[in-house]
């Protein structure tokens, strides 16, 4: 089977103002109050942004890509609710696109979205069901938020004629998630945790034997830690390990960081500690230069299902102009393919660009 996998997707506030159908544009933010500003300050920087695009305009270059790759499975952190709801929670930032722009979605052919993140519920426990119901109406499923803690908790599940794909979701609070949107038995919100300890390994691994079927693929999807930096804290890369040595996960999928973090192979595991920003509208913001934020990656994973082996690591590396994703030029790829090197030494893990721009993982070192 050959999994994609990519960091946030956020499809609110500037990139929602350029589809057909966006939501009133007021924010409630400390200095930007108006989300098409977020457009004019993109266009600043890269001239003129289209108005009322496709539903697949910002996917640019990585459509071309997914029909030569043709991936069975697509996982993407939807980092927006999608809601015309008017409450919201007081945080500072808040992500929305209109339910009417979901057309965005099904022309990525996107399978999966992990909900458990710090945005899910911007606009309220009213905006997340709205998110879960507009999902469910176009058949994409979803994980990590629900009306309660067994919803919430409950993987979205995958098959195919090779198997079936099991992908749980977890917010953490090191990720900005707010403690009030933890679900509870009597309470919506979020799959989330407050530490990494044994007890949430425990509890990870009950919840894994509930739903796993001898030869599924289990997939965490985590989103934890920090936005910037490729520090890896040693509380993450324990909890990763204990969840594959003693829950039996295969794979673990994390996000949150605004560009892609180490990525480390445990036992023929792969672990993304964080896959970076996908698509967003921080294009006109600035700061961070030095982490790129401007390059997104596309992660190709191909295994072997029974017995679960990974066989490739692929990564194709795109940059965002226009609130569009497009192929990164050779230069671009070249220092992502450079920058990961160096910040996986750690891991001992390899990475070569290859005449056709693409970053390949050496996994047989």
């Amino acid at each position: 089977m050959k999994i994609f996998l990519c960091g946030d997707v956020m499809t609110g506030r500037g990139i929602d103002q350029i589809l057909h159908h966006p939501v009133q544009p007021h924010l409630y933010e400390g200095y930007v109050k108006d989300a098409r500003d977020y457009v004019k300050l993109a266009e600043v920087v890269s001239g003129k942004i289209p108005r009322e695009v496709a539903a697949d305009y910002i996917w640019g270059d990585a459509l071309t890509i997914w029909k030569e790759r043709r991936p069975d499975l697509k996982i993407i952190n939807l980092e927006t609710a999608i809601t015309t709801n008017e409450t919201f929670f007081n945080k500072g930032i808040n992500y929305r696109m209109h339910p009417d722009n979901i057309s965005v979605f099904t022309a990525a052919g996107i399978d999966i979205c992990s909900l458990a993140n710090n945005h899910i519920l911007d606009w309220d426990r009213t905006g997340m069901r709205e998110t879960i119901s507009v999902l469910d109406r176009i058949n994409i499923k979803h994980s990590g938020a629900g009306e309660t803690i067994k919803e919430a908790a409950a993987p979205a599940i995958f098959e195919n004629e090779e198997g079936r794909v099991l992908v749980f979701s977890i917010g953490h609070i090191s990720s900005g998630v707010p403690i009030e949107w933890s679900a509870t038995d009597r309470k919506s919100g979020v799959f989330l945790l407050t530490v990494f300890n044994d007890e949430s390994i425990q509890k990870i691994q009950r919840l894994i034997e509930q739903y796993k079927k001898q030869e599924d693929i289990v997939i965490v999807s985590i989103h934890w830690d920090s936005n910037w930096g490729y520090d890896v804290p040693d509380s993450n890369s324990k909890f990763a390990h204990d969840l594959i040595d003693l829950a039996g996960v295969n794979i673990i999928h994390g996000h949150s960081s605004h560009h892609p973090r180490p990525i480390e192979i445990y036992k023929g595991c792969p672990i993304f500690y964080g896959c970076g920003d996908f698509i967003n509208d921080y294009e006109g913001i600035g700061g961070h230069e030095e982490f790129r934020p401007d390059l997104s990656l596309m992660y190709f994973i191909d295994i072997q299902m029974k017995p679960f082996k990974l066989q490739k690591l692929e990564l194709d590396c795109l940059k965002i102009n226009h609130f569009r994703l497009n192929q990164a030029s050779f230069k671009d790829t070249n220092w992502m393919q450079e920058n990961l090197t160096k910040v996986c030494k750690e891991f001992s893990l390899k990475f070569c660009r290859s005449e056709e721009n693409v970053i390949k993982v050496n996994l047989f070192l």
